[in-house]
């Protein structure tokens, strides 16, 4: 089993800069991937970001350019930085572990960007 643990949600002005971090913890060897979701009210669960062990990114459209994911696999922590913040990036965002073949997720950390 693997546990995750967010943190760096809260609230920012529009044009903002946030950091989300995540602590991998319990049985993480053989962790593949890392990444970050979100949900805003009313909307189903979107990817946002992804990066493997050997240090592959991938980002979402909607984030290219603004968010940078990092990862540190010695201590098993996935960064997200959140620059140039809209009020759509609005959202609870969950940190996400691929492991063999099982998934697991963060209880999330909302992030709320006002206009």
């Amino acid at each position: 089993q693997v546990q995750l643990v967010e943190s760096g949600g809260g609230l920012v002005q529009a044009g903002g800069s946030l950091r989300l971090s995540c602590a991998a913890s319990g049985s993480t060897f053989g962790i593949r991937a890392m990444g970050w979701y979100r949900q805003a009210p009313g909307k189903q669960r979107e990817y946002v970001a992804s990066i493997t062990s050997g240090g592959s990114k991938d980002y979402a459209d909607l984030v290219k350019g603004r968010f940078t994911i990092s990862r540190d696999n010695a201590e098993n922590t996935v960064s997200l930085q959140m620059n140039s913040l809209k009020p759509e990036d609005t959202a609870v965002y969950y940190c996400n572990a691929k492991q063999f073949s099982s998934t697991y997720w963060g209880q999330g950390t909302q992030v709320t960007v006002s206009s």
